[in-house]
């Protein structure tokens, strides 16, 4: 090679090295790692219950306003359908994201329904050997 003895050849290759990692790391945002946070959020956004027990493990802490218990998949499904049939979201808005001092992560948001209510709405997502599980999902009025 011609340039094999030059010295920018250690400083060509970092920048190209540098420059190849970033290329990569876009390419993994921008089309293969999902985003939960923004998945759950499009679901709840839309009252797509089955959507939003796709990140549910066996069972999910679910609260609807003052009614609060653990239920598996399926039985979660069936109560998010019959809460958004009762209060149809109009709009979500996550307001707040970040993790716990335990490593899980949370989301706060706030959904308006057809039916004039808004609702303050908390997330809870475990990272597992198996990727992430949505935990916790509560509706609280505001």
């Amino acid at each position: 090679m011609i340039f094999a003895n030059l010295p920018l050849k250690d400083t060509y290759t970092m920048t190209t090295r540098k420059l190849l990692l970033l290329s990569i790391a876009g390419a993994l945002v921008a089309f293969g790692v999902p985003d939960i946070f923004g998945d759950i959020a499009n679901a709840i956004r839309s009252g797509e219950a089955k959507a939003i027990t796709r990140f549910c493990g066996n069972t999910v802490n679910l609260t609807m306003v003052n009614q609060e218990d653990v239920y598996s998949k399926t039985q979660a499904e069936q109560v998010l359908k019959d809460f958004f049939l009762k209060n149809t979201p109009r709009n979500f808005t996550v307001v707040h994201k970040g993790v716990s001092k335990e490593g899980s992560k949370y989301a706060i948001g706030s959904m308006g329904t057809s039916q004039g209510l808004t609702f303050r709405v908390y997330f809870y997502i475990k990272t597992t050997t198996s990727g992430d599980v949505l935990q916790e999902l509560r509706f609280e009025k505001e």
